[in-house]
C-alpha cells in the first residue's frame, strides 16, 4: 500500500512540475514579446527626439542669422567636381546647388512632433511669453533672447527625456535578462526533478510488480502444498479405514 501511495503522489508531482514548466515557457515568451515591443518603441521615440533636436538646431542657426549674425554657421561650400572646376575656370557657371531635402529644406528626414513640456518644478524658470505677447516696440536683443531661450528649453527638455529613456531602457533590459536567466535556472531544476521522480517512480513500479509476482508465486506454492497435504490426508484416511480389513 505504501508503494502504491508513493507512485500516486509521485505521478501528481510530475504532472505539477510539467505544467509549471509549460507555464514558465509561456511567461518567458510573453516577456520576450513585450521586451521587443518596448525596445522598438524606445528606438522609434529616440529617433524622433534626435531628429527634433537636430531640427531645432537648424532652426536656431537660422534665427541666429537674423538675430545674432556672428553666431550663424553658414552651410559648407559645395565642393565642385574636377569637370565643374574646369568649366568654371573657362568662364562657365557652376551647376546649381541641389536644395536640401527633409522637413522644410533642413535635411532632417524624420517627421517629429515636439511635445510641449508643461510640467516643471516650482523652482524652475517660467517659460518666456509667446511671440504674440511681445510688444511691437520690443528691442531686437530682447526678442532674440526670448525666441532662442525657448528653442534652448525645448532642446534641453528633449535631451533630458532621452537620457531618462536610456536609463529606463537599460534597466528594463537588465531586468528582462535576469528574469530569463532565473527562468532558465528554474526550468533546468524542475526538469532534473522530473527525471529523478520518474526514475524513482519506475523503480517503485518495478518493485511493486515484483512483489505482486512473488505474492502470486507464493499463493500458487501454498495452493500446491495444500493440495498435496489434502491428498496425503485422504490416503492416510483410506489406509486407516482399510487397516482392520487387511488383518
Amino acid at each position: 500500500e505504501e508503494t502504491k501511495a508513493f507512485i500516486e503522489t509521485t505521478t501528481e508531482e510530475i504532472a505539477a512540475l510539467t505544467a509549471g514548466i509549460k507555464a514558465l515557457d509561456k511567461s518567458v515568451i510573453q516577456a520576450t514579446d513585450q521586451r521587443k515591443a518596448e525596445n522598438e518603441e524606445y528606438k522609434s521615440t529616440m529617433a524622433e527626439n534626435s531628429a527634433a533636436v537636430e531640427l531645432l538646431g537648424v532652426a536656431k542657426n537660422r534665427l541666429n542669422k537674423f538675430y545674432n549674425p556672428k553666431l550663424y554657421v553658414a552651410p559648407p561650400k559645395r565642393e565642385l567636381s574636377e569637370e565643374d572646376r574646369i568649366a568654371v575656370n573657362m568662364g562657365g557657371t557652376p551647376p546649381p546647388t541641389e536644395a536640401p531635402g527633409g522637413i522644410a529644406g533642413t535635411g532632417v528626414a524624420v517627421f517629429v512632433q515636439v511635445k510641449a513640456h508643461t510640467q516643471r518644478s516650482d523652482d524652475a524658470a517660467a517659460p518666456p511669453p509667446p511671440l504674440e505677447a511681445v510688444g511691437a516696440y520690443q528691442k531686437k536683443g530682447q526678442e532674440s533672447a526670448g525666441v532662442l531661450t525657448m528653442v534652448d528649453m525645448l532642446v534641453a527638455d528633449l535631451d533630458k527625456e532621452m537620457q531618462e529613456m536610456e536609463v529606463e531602457e537599460k534597466d528594463a533590459q537588465a531586468d528582462y535578462e535576469k528574469y530569463v536567466q532565473d527562468s532558465a535556472d528554474k526550468r533546468a531544476q524542475d526538469s532534473k526533478s522530473i527525471q529523478e521522480k520518474e526514475s524513482a517512480k519506475a523503480d517503485a513500479e518495478a518493485a511493486l510488480g515484483k512483489a505482486e509476482l512473488d505474492k502470486k508465486s507464493k499463493e500458487k506454492e501454498s495452493y500446491a502444498t495444500a493440495t498435496i497435504l489434502k491428498d496425503l490426508h485422504l490416503e492416510c484416511d483410506w489406509l486407516l479405514s482399510n487397516f482392520e480389513m487387511r488383518k
